[in-house]
């Protein structure tokens, strides 16, 4: 199942050229078009879903499979790998097909830890971190 507006699933379909570097009946992970490291690689699924939560456990376990595959590739460039999914237009997400970003990562390149990209910190209250934990824990 694709959407033929997504530029992903036209990389899926080879009506886009990519630089593959791995693809299975379920997944692809090629070369990221606009990257912020050499190396930046994409691992995508092939069903066009647009949120983790979407994904059936079949898919997220094939998809997650092939991050691991790649990551052994892209760790051996630099030694460490970012490993980033927006997950929604508000945390970022350009492209509405789920994907995982692999970044190799440098002590020298430009980039900081997950909490330098929040210039505002934010300060709770222990009613509030108790109502966040009541909201998100599982039962």
């Amino acid at each position: 199942m694709n959407n033929v507006d997504c530029i992903f699933c036209k990389i899926i379909t080879k009506d886009i050229p990519s630089k593959i570097l791995y693809e299975d009946d379920d997944t692809i992970s090629f070369l990221d078009a606009f990257p912020v490291a050499k190396g930046h690689t994409l691992v995508i699924p092939k069903e066009h879903h647009a949120k983790i939560q979407d994904l059936p456990s079949d898919v997220n376990q094939k998809l997650f499979g092939t991050v691991h595959k790649m990551t052994k590739k892209v760790d051996s460039l630099e030694g460490s790998t970012l490993i980033a999914i927006h997950n929604g237009k508000e945390s970022g997400q350009e492209v509405p097909h789920v994907h995982v970003h692999l970044i190799p990562r440098s002590k020298n390149d430009s980039a900081g830890p997950v909490h330098s990209m929040f210039k505002d910190k934010i300060e709770l209250t222990e009613s509030e971190i108790d109502s966040l934990y009541d909201t998100l824990k599982i039962n």
